[in-house]
């Protein structure tokens, strides 16, 4: 298949899944393609990046911004959790920011490997969302709570964070 053959299979497909997407241009340089907007739980919206190039399709996904702390401990988690993933892997960018990324040659892109990846993005990012921000912002989490009960603010999404307040605190 070329270029465009595989883009043109990557939107049907996505059309089928109802998923949203939006064609990019590709930024700095980058190949064009497609951001796909993939539904969560834990982490409501992941959004993908799918650029089609002369011989593979890269995928890419920002997962969250560079921990504020206990950088190794989050690394630590990232580099074990690379031998469970199917088609991608954790990684950072220039700033440490962490993403999913991975690549499909265009042989290889089918309607069953485009699930197959996408689901891949959303299962890591989705089950991985909460452990990340445990490992790597249990301070601000704390911080955003005392603030909340502080101001009396909702508490609602950070419940599933309650089990690192300090009850002392309440």
């Amino acid at each position: 298949m070329n270029r465009c053959e595989v883009l043109e299979l990557i939107e049907s497909t996505l059309q089928v899944a109802e998923l949203t997407y939006a064609p990019t241009p590709g930024s700095h340089g980058g190949l064009p393609g497609l951001i796909v907007e993939l539904p969560g739980e834990r982490k409501l919206k992941t959004n993908t990046i799918l650029s089609v190039g002369e011989h593979s399709v890269r995928i890419e996904a920002f997962v969250c911004r560079k921990p504020d702390e206990n950088d190794a401990g989050v690394y630590r988690y990232l580099l074990k959790r690379n031998r469970r993933l199917y088609g991608v892997a954790y990684t950072l960018d220039n700033v440490g920011d962490i993403y999913l990324v991975g690549r499909m040659a265009l042989a290889s892109v089918s309607v069953e490997e485009i699930d197959r990846v996408l689901g891949q993005v959303l299962e890591a990012v989705d089950f991985d969302f909460n452990t990340l921000l445990e490992l790597g912002f249990a301070t601000s989490i704390q911080k955003e709570w005392d603030w909340r009960v502080s101001t009396g603010q909702s508490l609602k999404n950070l419940r599933a964070f309650e089990h690192l307040i300090d009850s002392n605190d309440d």
